[in-house]
């Protein structure tokens, strides 16, 4: 198991490099922002993907994506690997399953990428000692989720909507990311709700970290969502997961994430929870059944 975890803490820390080439795309274009500033966090790139049809004259919802530098061009990636976003999104908007909208992916940071997506208030309710090892091993000091959550909501949003043609509206405006990145998906709509009307988190990192810790952190994230979960009547979320590589222990956690939304009236009808036996935790994986949460989430 130690040698399984720490090839999987390998591989999940290698996804944090940040490719310094800019991603092309055959299906919109993109609009890189190169180190964009902000007064929370440090400077990142933003990669703004437009429809092949976007036009000032009309007016798109928003779909905030973390790990940008993966999203859109596999040639860029450490791992030659993408999420097919452009692609998924240009195929659903033409087809029309999606009302047209605006991907913003946002890059990742390199190594505070565990501190700003673990949700800071999951990790402030841990037991002393264990939040102390988390803050030490593995988030590189204090978190900074809620920090990373005010760029999002103060700086890059406001920026987007005055530069794009955007509905700027809780309705149109969503989050998505995998692993960490389901983790603070999740966060961002429980903490702002008026903004985000809808979460996709995939593969989602209930573990928090590569130490179960007899579940404790599971549990947390449990208690947390449990008190904050934004209304069923006016948001929607959506989870996944596989059954390799480090998906193979998100199962009974997901199921408990399940029993809290179910308690708060969440229904079929704004919540999904999909199983896809036999994937693993990748790209890869993520790009096959990626349309199945923009549909959901982006559905005309």
């Amino acid at each position: 198991m130690k040698t399984l975890l720490s090839s999987l803490l390998l591989l999940v820390l290698s996804i944090t490099v940040i490719a310094q080439q800019e991603p092309q795309t055959n299906y919109g274009q993109i609009t890189t922002i190169v180190g964009f500033k902000s007064a929370y966090v440090d400077a990142r790139n933003i990669y703004i993907w437009l429809p092949s049809n976007y036009t000032p004259a009309k007016k798109y919802a928003v779909l905030y994506m973390h790990d940008g530098q993966m999203l859109f061009d596999s040639t860029t990636t450490w791992n030659k690997q993408e999420w097919m976003a452009d692609e998924t999104a240009a195929r659903l908007i033409d087809d029309g399953k999606t009302k047209e909208f605006i991907i913003v992916g946002v890059s990742n940071n390199d190594k505070y990428r565990h501190s700003e997506y673990f949700p800071q208030k999951v990790a402030e309710a841990l037991p002393s000692q264990l939040r102390d090892t988390l803050y030490r091993k593995a988030l590189m000091g204090m978190p900074r989720s809620n920090n990373y959550l005010k760029f999002l909501v103060e700086e890059l949003k406001p920026y987007i909507d005055k530069n794009f043609s955007t509905l700027p509206d809780r309705d149109n405006t969503f989050i998505a990311g995998s692993s960490m990145g389901g983790l603070i998906s999740l966060y961002a709509i429980c903490e702002y709700p008026k903004v985000f009307g809808g979460a996709a988190c995939l593969s989602t990192h209930w573990i928090g970290n590569f130490d179960l810790y007899q579940n404790v952190i599971p549990k947390a994230f449990a208690t947390y969502v449990d008190k904050n979960l934004p209304d069923p009547k006016t948001h929607r979320l959506y989870f996944d997961h596989g059954d390799k590589t480090l998906d193979q222990f998100y199962k009974p956690h997901q199921l408990e994430i399940d029993k809290v939304l179910y308690k708060h009236n969440y229904n079929k009808s704004n919540m999904i929870t999909l199983f896809f036996p036999g994937t693993n935790h990748s790209e890869k994986a993520w790009q096959q059944r990626l349309h199945i949460p923009f549909t959901f989430l982006l559905a005309r």
